[in-house]
């Protein structure tokens, strides 16, 4: 058996079981989920599997990946036990979408960079957006389910791809400080609705910053939690040898060990 063979035959027998679990005799769970309950799974699962890559784990990335395309699947059942859409639908509206936005692959168009290869799938989006009707909604295409920080990210790169934006780093930077100005007289003032509105002014020009250093904000935000997490986990760890708990440990004696995880590079 080829390994295309291999492939749609799991992927039968997988919404063969799909098909079985929503099944009038089949799981009354399985059968009572709406398709608003699994946008939360499925936002759950897309997040493990971000977690298995950043760690590197190839056994996790495969199972995490197969929680997430049972999430799917089982969604486009739904669509399909409905007659609204079908995993047929979903595929042929997909591999047409990204026919059509690599014309360099599949037409006649010829690029040197990436950054053409960019700037053709924006002007494709552009006709897209002007074909449904909606290109007065430059931004409809960004779910607001978003995390606060990837979707400010995207609506920014947006409105910079329509010439809203800086010119250079040098830009941002300068309204960085203007922002931690006005942050900082928002303390001193004491006014809690000023002091979240300059705060939110501050992160949203840490994200354009990020933009335009080509760093994801969600990500580095991820990353330095999950390095905070390590550190005060050697904090814990180390408070416990010495039979303390942080609450009966000083701040000092904190900081040591916070700066102890550090030179050991974790």
């Amino acid at each position: 058996m080829t390994d295309e063979n291999k492939i749609y035959q799991e992927l039968t027998d997988l919404i063969l079981l799909i098909k079985k679990l929503r099944a009038p005799d089949g799981c009354p769970w399985d059968r009572k989920q709406k398709p608003q309950d699994l946008g939360k799974y499925i936002l759950e699962e897309a997040y493990e599997v971000i977690e298995s890559l950043e760690a590197g784990n190839q056994q996790a990335i495969a199972e995490e990946l197969g929680d997430l395309l049972f999430q799917i699947l089982f969604l486009a059942q739904m669509g399909e036990d409905a007659g609204t859409y079908s995993l047929a639908r979903i595929m042929a509206g997909v591999r047409e979408k990204m026919t059509r936005r690599h014309p360099h692959i599949f037409g006649d168009i010829k690029v040197k960079t990436v950054e053409e290869v960019k700037e053709n799938w924006q002007q494709i989006k552009k006709q897209e957006r002007r074909t449904k009707g909606d290109e007065e909604s430059l931004f409809s295409s960004i779910p607001r389910s978003l995390p606060a920080l990837k979707r400010a990210q995207k609506i920014t790169a947006v409105a910079a791809d329509y010439g809203f934006d800086w010119q250079t780093t040098s830009g941002v930077w300068e309204k960085l400080l203007e922002e931690l100005n006005e942050f900082s007289s928002a303390l001193n003032n004491n006014n809690q609705d000023n002091i979240e509105e300059e705060l939110g002014d501050l992160l949203f020009t840490m994200v354009n910053l990020s933009r335009f250093v080509k760093v994801d904000s969600e990500t580095a935000l991820s990353r330095t939690t999950n390095k905070f997490l390590q550190r005060f986990a050697y904090i814990t760890d180390q408070l416990a040898d010495r039979g303390k708990t942080p609450k009966q440990a000083t701040m000092a004696e904190m900081d040591k060990l916070w700066e102890e995880s550090k030179n050991k590079g974790i």
